[in-house]
């Protein structure tokens, strides 16, 4: 069954997966499994079939809406296990053998902020937790209720709240409902010439709010990496009351209310619409590739880019594993996957310096590293089997999880000086614990999805064979791996996929003691009744 479709007016309609990522068309067939479970000695024969949602155990809901509240409630069965978890690799693992956890009783659609303060009021009142969820494309189990302290859960779906509400092009701006799914808001946006200019890789499925409850990252390599960059000002929804922020172009007034909420994830109030800067729609575009002997000669060169003006829109640098797999290298050369754009001015010669400059730290150019022609025209082969692999991998890592095989990504951002380090580490220690855990070897990928002039984030892909049944424990066994050589090596727990419930002991041991007791206090003014996303980011 289905847990949405593609909205009317963009061609055909198309049915989201409940349990697996993006589009059920899109998923791999059982051959397509098979030939991927074969890159790993150890996995299934057969893959498992997709779950089913009549064979899951949905009972009663827990809790029963005033009427006031019942038009903008659903307890439908396939609407409830459509928000029963989000799209990390734990989800799908559990969602395959038929154990997605907690189902809510409940999915609440408001349609304007009145309704979610007055969900979030009978809420308290009933004594059930509420979970807020945009496109529920959370990987780090943030979507998601754990435990049993609450008496009902409400999953509170803003998709409904979804507008464009208003558009300042002069000042390029534009005022955003925190439902909007991603490429709904660049269709409103694109007849003014204008671009958010946020792509994650989860961009056709997520939504602006989830964007900035998260601080999610976007594709872009450098300059503007972060949602946070993009904010003027926001409206939150809490238990204690709502509040708007000036929209503004700078202030140094006190401490930021909007960086408060940036990254809250729920936790302390429901952000419902957030007014976000604009740019023009990029009109020149280039990109090339380089290869590398060695992927820390390619460090090199990419910190070398980091620190120039050159400000590269792209800057992905795939070692010998990830290029293999993307098909951008096939002789085990590391990969630095560039891309320039502008709005205003050619941008072949950036390219071509940014080229120079990789090449003066060993780099060995593509053969017609020449400017593309769009977007979807890339300079090389190289450049277009990496974008063509990176809108795939999602779907490809619930083929493998078909396959019996843990496919554990995770993220971070460390400066130049301990980055090689903690690269060959992740490699040595956390695919020595994947080995130790399943008694299959490992895969260890790793590559630089976002650079900074002191620092870069490093993202990282493990997947090994599982013991059939046991992936989900396999996968504790690799992420409590992956999480201590992050802290030794004072690499932060996430550099853009958010804290959630999976990175949770990362965070705490990240985050200074003032902090968390702030963070505390803030949570019992906020929502003293212990309603928002329980477990996220606070007790």
């Amino acid at each position: 069954m289905s847990s949405s479709s593609a909205p009317s007016g963009t061609g055909p309609a198309r049915t989201r997966s409940w349990w697996g990522w993006g589009y059920t068309d899109a998923q791999p067939s059982d051959a397509e499994c098979v030939a991927l479970g074969s890159l790993l000695p150890g996995t299934r024969a057969r893959p498992l079939p997709p779950p089913r949602i009549a064979d899951l155990r949905i009972g009663r809901p827990g809790a029963v809406p005033p009427a006031a509240l019942a038009p903008l409630i659903s307890a439908e069965p396939d609407v409830r296990a459509a928000h029963a978890m989000g799209k990390a690799y734990r989800d799908i693992a559990r969602a395959l053998h038929g154990r997605p956890g907690r189902i809510p009783d409940l999915v609440a659609r408001p349609r304007r902020d009145q309704d979610v303060a007055d969900l979030l009021e009978w809420a308290g009142d009933r004594g059930a937790a509420v979970i807020p969820f945009g496109g529920g494309t959370s990987v780090v189990g943030g979507v998601e209720y754990r435990g049993d302290a609450h008496r009902a859960v409400l999953s509170l779906d803003l998709t409904a709240m979804g507008r464009v509400l208003e558009i300042d092009a002069a000042g390029r701006a534009a005022r955003i409902q925190a439902g909007a799914l991603g490429p709904a808001l660049e269709r409103r946006l694109r007849p003014h010439g204008l671009t958010l200019r946020h792509f994650p890789q989860s961009f056709e499925f997520s939504t602006l709010g989830g964007w900035l409850a998260t601080r999610a990252g976007g594709h872009y390599a450098t300059e503007r990496t972060h949602i946070d960059d993009f904010v003027q000002g926001m409206t939150v929804v809490t238990p204690a009351g709502s509040g708007t922020s000036w929209r503004l172009p700078a202030s140094g007034a006190g401490p930021s209310p909007d960086r408060f909420f940036l990254g809250s994830e729920g936790a302390f109030g429901v952000i419902t619409e957030a007014w976000m800067r604009l740019r023009e729609r990029p009109r020149f575009k280039a990109s090339a590739s380089v290869a590398f002997t060695g992927f820390h000669q390619g460090l090199d060169a990419v910190r070398a880019l980091a620190q120039s003006d050159l400000a590269p829109a792209n800057c992905r640098l795939l070692d010998p594993g990830e290029a293999l797999l993307s098909g951008a290298a096939r002789d085990g050369s590391s990969v630095l996957v560039l891309g320039f754009e502008s709005a205003t001015a050619p941008v072949d010669d950036r390219l071509a310096a940014a080229v120079e400059l990789a090449r003066a730290h060993g780099g060995r150019a593509a053969a017609g590293g020449a400017p593309s022609a769009g977007p979807d025209a890339p300079a090389d082969a190289a450049v277009g089997a990496w974008r063509s692999a990176f809108l795939r991998m999602p779907y490809l890592r619930d083929g493998l999880a078909r396959m019996g095989a843990v496919v554990e990504t995770f993220e971070t951002a460390t400066t130049w000086d301990r980055l090689p380090a903690l690269v060959d580490t992740v490699r040595t220690e956390v695919g020595a614990a994947a080995r130790k855990a399943t008694g299959h070897p490992a895969t260890v990928n790793c590559r630089l999805t976002h650079v900074y002039p002191d620092g870069a984030a490093p993202y990282f892909t493990v997947a090994v064979a599982a013991r059939p049944g046991d992936e989900v424990a396999v996968w504790d066994e690799v992420k409590a791996a992956a999480c201590e050589v992050l802290h030794r090596h004072r690499a932060t727990i996430t550099h853009h996929h958010a804290v959630g419930r999976d990175h949770r002991p990362g965070y705490d041991l990240q985050r200074p003691g003032p902090f968390a007791a702030a963070l505390r206090a803030a949570k019992d003014a906020l929502d003293p009744r212990r309603v928002l996303n329980p477990g996220v980011l606070v007790d």
